[in-house]
Formats: C-alpha cells, sequence, structure tokens
C-alpha cells in the first residue's frame, strides 16, 4: 500500500506542480491534498500533524502572497491606493472572466484604471501597471518555488522514511 500510496500522492503533486504555472488549477492546495493523502493512506506513519500545520500555513501564506503581489508591485513603484486596489480588482476580474490572458491584462489594466482615477498622468498610471505586472510574475515565481520545495520535500522525506 505504500508504493501505491506514494505514486498516488506524487500524482496529485505533479498536477499541483502544473497548477504553479496555470491559473486555472490552484497547485498549492493540490500539493498540500497530496501530503494530506498521502498521510490518511499510511496512516500517518511518515509524517504527522507538525509537518500538515507547517505547509498548511506554507499553503496558506502563499495563496494570500500570489493574491497581493500585483498590489505589491504597484506599490513598491509608488502607485496611489486605487492603482493598487485596481490592479486586485483587474486581477480577479481578468481571470475569472477571461483565464490566463484576463489574468494579465486584468492586473495592467486595473491598476492603469485605478491610477487615473487618482488623477494620475497616463505616463505615471503605465508604469504603475507595469509594475504590477512585475509584481504578478514574482508572485507566480514564487509559486513554483515553493511547489517544487513541497515535492521536493515530500519525496526526500518519504524515500528517508
Amino acid at each position: 500500500m505504500s508504493l501505491s500510496a506514494f505514486v498516488a500522492s506524487l500524482v496529485i503533486m505533479l498536477v499541483g506542480l502544473a497548477g504553479t504555472i496555470l491559473p486555472v488549477l490552484p497547485g498549492i492546495v493540490i500539493i498540500y491534498f497530496g501530503y494530506f493523502l498521502y498521510g490518511v493512506l499510511t496512516s500517518w506513519r511518515v509524517y504527522g500533524a507538525g509537518t500538515m500545520v507547517l505547509w498548511g500555513a506554507v499553503t496558506a501564506a502563499t495563496l494570500v502572497l500570489d493574491l497581493v503581489a500585483p498590489m505589491l508591485g504597484a506599490r513598491r513603484f509608488r502607485s496611489s491606493i486605487l492603482g493598487m486596489w485596481g490592479s486586485l480588482a483587474g486581477t480577479l476580474i481578468g481571470l475569472i472572466l477571461f483565464g490566463l490572458p484576463g489574468l494579465v491584462a486584468g492586473t495592467f489594466v486595473g491598476a492603469v484604471v485605478g491610477e487615473l482615477m487618482a488623477r494620475r498622468s497616463t505616463l505615471e498610471a503605465l508604469k504603475c501597471g507595469k509594475a504590477a505586472l512585475i509584481g504578478l510574475l514574482a508572485g507566480s515565481l514564487l509559486k513554483v518555488v515553493v511547489g517544487l520545495i513541497m515535492v521536493g520535500a515530500f519525496v526526500w522525506r518519504v524515500a528517508m522514511h
């Protein structure tokens, strides 16, 4: 049962790893579910509550950072509060309505519209839109790195047991 539990959990985690790149899948959450599944299937012999709490906290923090990364990127380049909230609104609306292209376009457009509403010049608004996109990319990179670490730690922990 242990080998089949490992393979099943690893397949789920690899789907989750793909989800760190594809915005339609909640990648980090899926990877965390792989940890949970392996624990249940093996009666928690390899790891227990401490590991689940640690990776649960990492999962939650990654989700929050991924959501606010465009706002932080915009803020880093002195965006107004309207530009920051515009980038968040654009990110969510774009993703929900148009998937990956909407995620990128919505982040940029939301930040630009927010800055224009704050009466910033068009050039300043475009700079903040660019900064929001940089934040989005940084958040995406963080998600991929965290996903790789989670999967690598799982394989290492199970292999060493």
